[in-house]
């Protein structure tokens, strides 16, 4: 099963993100009929670590390891979030447009670092790329150049919200992807 451990914002700053997203070239775009693919805000999540490919046997190993990762990063008062600002990855077919993340960012950071040390020490995959911590709005490919709306992103501030919670998510990938939550932690 494909895995990977998630902070999902809350209603309020997805519907201000939204709004501003419809705003954007690529929003416009999307609206006229193109096929943009942009994010479906109901699936909206910043991933704090990818696990990947993991055995069935092998999920209670992953909880457990979560729970002893998450215990220590809990605070009297969860991490203050908000999205503003953004990027690209890729380029060409594999273009991805994303905001950024801000705020408390290194509450976040030093919790994908104990998840992933605990992964580690139970001998669990994880992805190892440096963490990066954004939200995809779209994966438009190469049907729009999105230099435009990068720089218009760069204005963006979103709404300030608490990360209350990190999620176990399986995603089962086709043509509609879908997540399921198997278990969550407070934070």
């Amino acid at each position: 099963m494909r895995l990977f451990v998630a902070v999902h914002p809350p209603a309020e700053a997805m519907a201000d993100l939204t709004a501003q997203v419809a705003r954007l070239r690529i929003g416009l775009a999307a609206a006229a009929g193109t096929n943009v693919r942009l994010a479906d805000p109901a699936d909206a999540h910043v991933t704090v670590a990818f696990l990947g490919e993991v055995a069935e046997d092998r999920l209670s190993a992953v909880r457990d390891a979560l729970g002893r990762a998450v215990g220590p990063c809990r605070g009297p008062e969860p991490p203050r979030l908000r999205f503003g600002g953004g990027g690209r990855f890729g380029s060409g077919r594999r273009t991805v447009l994303w905001v950024d993340v801000l705020g408390e960012v290194e509450r976040l950071a030093a919790l994908a670092g104990r998840i992933r040390d605990e992964l580690d020490a139970a001998g669990l995959p994880y992805d190892d790329r440096p963490f990066r911590p954004h939200l995809t709005i779209a994966r438009p490919g190469d049907r729009l150049d999105v230099e435009e709306d990068q720089v218009t992103l760069g204005g963006y501030l979103g709404p300030g919200w608490p990360a209350t919670e990190v999620v176990l998510v399986r995603s089962h990938l086709g043509s509609l992807s879908r997540y399921v939550h198997l278990a969550a932690w407070p934070l």
